[in-house]
């Protein structure tokens, strides 16, 4: 019988709208959370990025001193990390930081995995402002890609859908494509008269461009009525499929039952057309897959992931899932 300290994980989930932090303890006791900024390493820049992280940890870890280690790991799963040379710096700068000796990060894909699968290994696919994958076999070999947009085949997310309505809204209203509702989309959606206001407005920056995937809810009710609109939320569909069937392919897992996970708030939402489709086309191409929406947050992912560092406990894993029932961060 020994008298050792609990061991702690900071776990950290930074995503494209906000950043969620939380302490817990190798038993699975969460001791303190805290949510923030944007993490946005590829535009704000890494120190920045992780700048995110150390002003959340200040601000709620009770015993935070400059300088001084808060947990014993440091569990990171972020955007931006897309590729390993990306982890590798945002691991480094974080680890200058000394919230602890040990820092693991990896893209918040993985965190999305690890939070709604019953286990370590499955396939996960999210669409929130972008959309990506990762798969995981039980051996522990990984798939994933690129995503970085349309420069690495990508298509979808909240941001690039509602691209796909402005442009498709564009040229119904200047005769150039068939009429659709997407043009009402966008002009409610913007608050202007006409699409090219809107167009003019987002080129001259006085329209946030972050504003896109506002697009995304009126779109998806749209295409309950609309052919332009409903070819769009076809074409996610495939697009969500797709992905985890190439994660499964490479991993050889289209022959087995295994766990794909969707996630991001375009997926979460629920709308019935979309999930339909999903659901549709995964029984075509990937019939052993067995589809899990997360119900609790990534955050829940990262600091799993954190455990699994230690070797936690099982019930640890079933007390931090408790305590995001119903999400909380």
């Amino acid at each position: 019988m020994t008298d050792r300290r609990p061991r702690t994980v900071l776990a950290v989930d930074g995503g494209n709208s906000k950043t969620a932090v939380a302490l817990v303890s190798e038993d699975g006791s969460v001791l303190a959370t805290g949510r923030g900024a944007a993490f946005l390493p590829q535009s704000a820049g890494v120190a920045a990025a992780i700048d995110v992280i150390g002003e959340i940890v200040a601000r709620t870890v009770p015993a935070y001193r400059p300088g001084v280690p808060v947990a014993d790991h440091v569990a990171a799963y972020v955007a931006g990390a897309d590729l390993p040379i990306e982890e590798e710096r945002l691991r480094d700068e974080l680890f200058t930081r000394g919230h602890a000796p040990d820092v693991v990060v990896g893209n918040d894909t993985f965190a999305l995995l690890r939070a709604g699968a019953s286990g370590p290994w499955g396939v996960a696919v999210v669409c929130g402002a972008g959309i990506n994958a990762v798969g995981v076999a039980p051996s522990g070999e990984v798939a994933r890609f690129p995503a970085l947009g349309r420069l690495s085949g990508d298509w979808g997310g909240g941001y690039g859908l509602g691209e796909e309505v402005l442009w498709h809204a564009a040229r119904a209203e200047d005769g150039r494509g068939p009429g659709t509702a997407l043009v009402d989309v966008v002009r409610a959606g913007f608050g202007t008269a006409t699409v090219e206001e809107a167009v003019i407005g987002l080129h001259f920056g006085e329209l946030p461009a972050e504003r896109l995937h506002e697009l995304v809810p009126p779109l998806l009710a749209a295409a309950r009525g609309d052919a332009i609109a409903r070819g769009l939320v076809e074409r996610l569909a495939e697009e969500v499929t797709v992905l985890g069937e190439v994660a499964m392919r490479r991993l050889g897992l289209l022959e087995e039952p295994c766990e794909v996970v969707l996630g991001g708030g375009v997926l979460t939402a629920g709308d019935e057309l979309l999930m339909s489709l999903v659901e549709r086309d995964y029984a075509e191409r990937a019939p052993h897959a067995v589809l899990v929406v997360a119900d609790v947050p990534p955050i829940v992912g990262a600091a799993l992931l954190g455990l699994d560092r230690f070797g936690a406990a099982p019930e640890a894993y079933e007390r931090v899932r408790g305590h995001f029932l119903p999400a909380q961060v």
